[in-house]
């Protein structure tokens, strides 16, 4: 029988058949992923640009509360690469006399012990001296320099940053150098003093009154630094304050608790503040866990500022502190009593989430945390389904520029070449069920060995530890020039900037360099360093967490 003429022929009905099953499996891919990537909320953003700072901040155990490491703390400002290695500072540079716009005759009648520190072949001279020997610091600007003590020594004043830090932050150094005249008239740096050597290059800042004890005598003038801005705005007057909307935390059960904890929860507000479009009311004051002090117990009174940069957080974010904002509105309603009072809702459970309170229209949304541990927790509000529309405001934390003054004083003294051994002792150190070796690794002996192979011969080495005794790393002094947090005691000693400026905010009572403030130092001088060898990824075979946690 002869095949029906409209029959196709089996070659071509297998390959339509294939072809539809592949384009029923693409189509259904498609389908897939267009239902994940609506469905999916990534973490955030900044968390996952550091493994360390994810596994600080949302490592949670079946209380709520935080278990973390409080050794190594990260803000927003910790998150690029280590900065190149700088030169030795003994090298000399040089600067032809063609490249400066004014220059003796007679080069002959030009010696060291005649130079002109207003001459611009000085300036440049140190410009390209400094280019090529702290390749990790970016120069922002020069005051011109004056002269030094002696003949042909200049002092220079000038505005930096370190590569390492994403901020806008700057710091200031000056330095003495000594200058020579070579062939051709090229003016050559000699010589280069250390951190903060050219002391009339310094400058003069604003008076400050200090606020003085009764009956205390008379003190010197103190100087604050005119960079620094975290002055507490107000709200302003009525008309202001009613334009405004507002979201208020009561205190709650993270009060008190670990500053890792503070941190997730305060960020946890501000993000919903932020998602609202509202000002977030924040309390300057913080209580800071025993952890931290030196008494071992909690410690209320503690100011924001102490720890974070509160100029950076209201300029990308909109806050008013607790106690202006509590006057101004009882002020208000005080004055209109029962007619007219400010709009207020009352939010008494986490469980109410922010997309409910999107539409609100009240002046003031006030979130109350009666409830007990650990229903009381702010960052309680960003679980759940708010986790897919709240980000916290990670790049709003930067760590107080009065804290980072003094990390940019200790690497300047080392010249910003030094490397560093971040060594985790403590309580881990002792508990032997969970790091069995972590004591007898990070012994004297065993550090000497290894950080031998690890780090260069009588280098500067930086140990950024919580071992409580100072001389426990004597036996390194054999190998490397030993530098520890307890060397430079004097940047917040009672004659400091810090102290002065810390009094200030205090009002004029001292505070404490707490347990807190020596991490955060410790932690960013580390990060400075050249080489950074870690207690968990070089020095031991113990687990961060401990066993069975890597």
């Amino acid at each position: 029988m002869n095949p029906s003429p409209t029959a196709e022929p089996i070659g071509q009905s297998l390959i339509k058949l294939i072809s539809n099953v592949c384009f029923s499996f693409f189509v259904f891919s498609v389908l897939i992923f267009t239902v994940i990537a609506i469905t999916y909320q990534p973490p955030d953003p900044w968390l996952q640009s550091s493994q360390a700072l994810t596994r600080n901040f949302i490592s949670i155990v079946p209380n709520s509360t935080f278990q973390t490491d409080d050794s190594v703390l990260r803000t927003g400002e910790d998150l690029i690469p280590l900065p190149p290695a700088p030169a030795p500072i003994s090298t000399v540079v040089s600067v032809s006399a063609a490249s400066a716009p004014i220059q003796p005759t007679d080069c002959s009648a030009d010696s060291s012990s005649s130079i002109n520190c207003s001459d611009p072949r000085v300036l440049i001279a140190i410009q390209k001296f400094n280019i090529k020997i702290f390749k990790s610091i970016l120069f922002l600007d020069y005051q011109p320099p004056v002269p030094g003590p002696n003949a042909g020594e200049c002092d220079v004043s000038w505005r930096f940053r370190n590569k390492k830090e994403k901020s806008w932050r700057r710091y200031r150094d000056f330095r003495r150098f000594k200058l020579a005249v070579g062939e051709n008239c090229a003016v050559e740096v000699a010589n280069a003093g250390g951190w903060h050597s050219g002391a009339n290059a310094r400058r003069p800042t604003r008076a400050r009154p200090e606020p003085r004890e009764p009956g205390s005598a008379r003190a010197n003038p103190r100087f604050r630094d005119d960079d620094i801005n975290d002055t507490i705005p107000t709200v302003g007057s009525e008309s202001d304050f009613r334009k405004g909307k507002y979201l208020y935390y009561s205190r709650g059960g993270d009060y008190c608790k670990g500053m890792n904890h503070y941190l997730w929860s305060f960020l946890c507000g501000l993000g919903e503040a932020m998602y609202l479009n509202r000002t977030f009311v924040m309390d300057l004051s913080i209580c800071l866990s025993g952890t931290y002090t030196q008494s071992k117990k909690d410690e209320e009174g503690k100011d924001f500022r102490y720890y974070f940069d509160f100029e950076h957080l209201k300029e990308v974010a909109s806050v008013v502190e607790e106690g202006e904002f509590l006057r101004d509105w009882k002020k208000w309603d005080r004055i209109r009593r029962k007619k007219n009072r400010v709009p207020v809702r009352k939010v008494a459970s986490h469980k109410v989430t922010p997309m409910q309170l999107s539409k609100d229209k009240s002046t003031i949304i006030w979130r109350q945390f009666d409830a007990p541990e650990p229903e009381n927790y702010w960052y309680r509000v960003c679980e759940g389904p708010a986790a897919k529309y709240l980000q916290r405001p990670w790049h709003a934390v930067w760590k107080s520029k009065r804290l980072m003054n003094i990390v940019s004083e200790i690497s300047g003294r080392m010249d910003w070449d030094f490397d560093a051994v971040h060594v985790v002792r403590g309580e881990k150190a002792q508990n032997k069920e969970l790091w069995p070796n972590l004591d007898r690794d990070t012994s004297p002996d065993a550090l000497l060995e290894k950080l031998k192979l690890m780090i260069k011969p009588w280098r500067n080495l930086y140990i950024a530890t919580n071992e409580p005794f100072y001389y426990y790393f004597d036996k390194l002094r054999s190998n490397f020039k030993v530098h520890l947090l307890d060397d430079y005691q004097e940047l917040w000693g009672n004659k400091s900037e810090w102290y002065n400026e810390t009094r200030i905010l205090n009002d004029g009572r001292p505070v404490d360099f707490d347990g807190y403030m020596r991490v955060a130092v410790d932690t960013e001088v580390l990060y400075r360093a050249k080489t950074r060898v870690e207690t968990f990824n070089n020095l031991t075979r113990d687990c961060k967490d401990g066993i069975n946690t890597c």
